[in-house]
This record gives C-alpha cells, sequence and structure tokens, in this order.
C-alpha cells in the first residue's frame, strides 16, 4: 500500500494577476507535473489539508482542526461553488481515530470552503468532486495558533489511519503558503466593520465579496510595483522549509514559533501548517522519496509559489 503527496501553494490571483510570461508558463509547467504525478498514481481517496481565508470559519468558533463529513465551496475569486465528494463514513472513521490518539480536532456536517482548499482540486483533477476527498481544515490565519508540535502530531496520527486503508489508493494534498503576507485584517487592529467580518462574514452579498477580493488584487498590483507595504516575500526561508519537508526528519519544525514565522515568512505564512500536517502523515504511513519539486517567488500572486510531490517508498 502506497500513499502520494502534493504540497502546492495557491493563490486568489491566478486569475487576477498578469507576472511575466516567463513565471506564469513556469507555474503551468509545475501544475502539468503534478497533474501527470497524479494521474500515474490515480488515487482512489484524497485527503486534503487547506486553510481557510475567513470564509467558511470565523471567530465566532474557530478550531484549530477540523474534519469534514460533508463540505461546500464557497465560489470566491471565480472557484467552483458546490458539494465536494465527501464519504462521510471513511470521514467518521478518521476523525474517531485521530481523537483516540489524543489530538482534538472539531468536525463538521457542513463545512464551507473556499480557494484554498478548492484550486488544489480544480488544478489536479479538473473538479471538485471527481475523487471522493475528505477536507481537514488547519487554521493558519487567526490567532492563537497551536505548535507546530501539534500539527505535526495531527498529521501523524492521520498517516497512522491512511496506513489501514490496504485497498485505497491515498492522495494527500498540503494547500498554501509558503512564504507571504496578503492584506488579511488582524483583529487587534482591525476596525468595526473588518471585526464584524472576521467575526461573522459567511455569506456576503456579492458586493461585498467583490470589493474584499479587489482589496487583495489591489494590494497584488502594488506589491509588484514595489508601492505596497506588506512584508516580502522570504525564498531563503521558503527554499529551508521544502528541504526539511523533503528530508523525512520534521523534528527541527517543532521548534518553529508563531511569531518566528511570522516575522519570517509573514502573516499567512502560517499556512504551511497544511504542507507540515501533509508530510507528516505521508510519513506516518511510511519512507518516502520527493519526486518533484519547484519554486518560485512571485509578488504578482503575493506568494513564495511552491509545488512538491513525494509517494512512500514502502
Amino acid at each position: 500500500m502506497t500513499v502520494a503527496l502534493v504540497t502546492m501553494s495557491h493563490s486568489p490571483l491566478l486569475e487576477f494577476a498578469d507576472p511575466p510570461a516567463e513565471m506564469v508558463d513556469a507555474v503551468q509547467g509545475a501544475f502539468s507535473s503534478a497533474r501527470t504525478f497524479v494521474k500515474k498514481y490515480d488515487p482512489t481517496l484524497v485527503v486534503s489539508f487547506a486553510p481557510d481565508h475567513y470564509n467558511g470559519f470565523f471567530y465566532d468558533l474557530m478550531p484549530p482542526f477540523c474534519i469534514g463529513y460533508e463540505a461546500m465551496g464557497v465560489g470566491d475569486y471565480g472557484t467552483t461553488e458546490g458539494p465536494l465528494s465527501v464519504p462521510a463514513e471513511r470521514a467518521e472513521e478518521l476523525a474517531q481515530w485521530v481523537a483516540e490518539r489524543d489530538i482534538d480536532v472539531a468536525i463538521s456536517r457542513r463545512m464551507e470552503v473556499d480557494h484554498g482548499a478548492i484550486q488544489p482540486l480544480e488544478i489536479l483533477f479538473g473538479g471538485i468532486d471527481t475523487v471522493p476527498t475528505i477536507p481537514i481544515f488547519v487554521n493558519g490565519v487567526a490567532k492563537p495558533f497551536v505548535t507546530m508540535r501539534r500539527v505535526r502530531r495531527l498529521g501523524e496520527a492521520i498517516g497512522s489511519f491512511l496506513a489501514t486503508l490496504k485497498n485505497e489508493r491515498v492522495l494527500v494534498i498540503g494547500s498554501g503558503g509558503l512564504s507571504h503576507d496578503p492584506p488579511v485584517p488582524q483583529w487587534a487592529t482591525a476596525d468595526d466593520a473588518a471585526r464584524a467580518m472576521l467575526l461573522d462574514g459567511r455569506h456576503p452579498t456579492a458586493a461585498a465579496r467583490d470589493a474584499r477580493q479587489q482589496r487583495v488584487i489591489d494590494a497584488a498590483k502594488a506589491f509588484a510595483a514595489g508601492t505596497a507595504t506588506i512584508q516580502d516575500l522570504n525564498p531563503e526561508w521558503d527554499r529551508a522549509l521544502m528541504t526539511t519537508l523533503a528530508s523525512g526528519d520534521l523534528s527541527p519544525i517543532d521548534a518553529m514559533t508563531h511569531a518566528q514565522m511570522a516575522k519570517d515568512g509573514g502573516n499567512s505564512a502560517h499556512e504551511v501548517r497544511t504542507w507540515v500536517a501533509a508530510f507528516a502523515a505521508l510519513g506516518a504511513a511510511g519512507p518516502y522519496d520527493v519526486t518533484y519539486s519547484f519554486y518560485q517567488p512571485i509578488k504578482e500572486y503575493i506568494a513564495g509559489f511552491g509545488v512538491m510531490a513525494a509517494r512512500t517508498t514502502a
């Protein structure tokens, strides 16, 4: 039994920004390589670790982790709106397995997921309901943050469950990062209107969603032009993380603190928690080799943009 992995950055700006043609070609080439890897593996089950950007999870109730028994794409930034094909009984089994290994995880029978979860499914499979998918939310935006050790242990618990699925070909996805600092409101500095959105901004009007999205698009244009005030990308930090993940020894990641992660990689660098959980799950299923790796810092996407593919060797 093997488990495969694809981790990839996402960006709501893929269809709204205009990087140099060679960068676009490089990113599309990375997506193509990931698709080829996935097609050859032909998964029967996907387990997807993804963050949220105050589209499905809010401060009225913000868990560190949540396993979806049912899930719906909200359709932000032109991504697919509608239900994912979630195998509910398998998701329930997974949640019970994780709980019995002393990892407290929320569950949802009405999970709403945004571009962070949807983009990889669209890119790798051409849709959001083509392969049974268990979505796992990993908080990467809202303080307080659990330790990276806890994130690793979540991944290991999930990987130990996946190792029992002898008749499945499981693909683990980690979506997010790498270094980036988009204009996401912070509770401590947000005005009343922003705090209302952070608290419970579900189901905004089309006008409200468009206005919010336009602010991000405008920030990306300013960032690429060198006039934005957001934190710069950190390719050195990104590449060091990718090297550690590829090594198979994730223990150094335990020492990463939430404050240092934000300082080094930006406030939304916490999305790399999905990569750590995904690689920890892969490692718990068995030794692995990374078969593909891509990295490019792209200011037009406000992201240190990475893609990795790996699979267990035994």
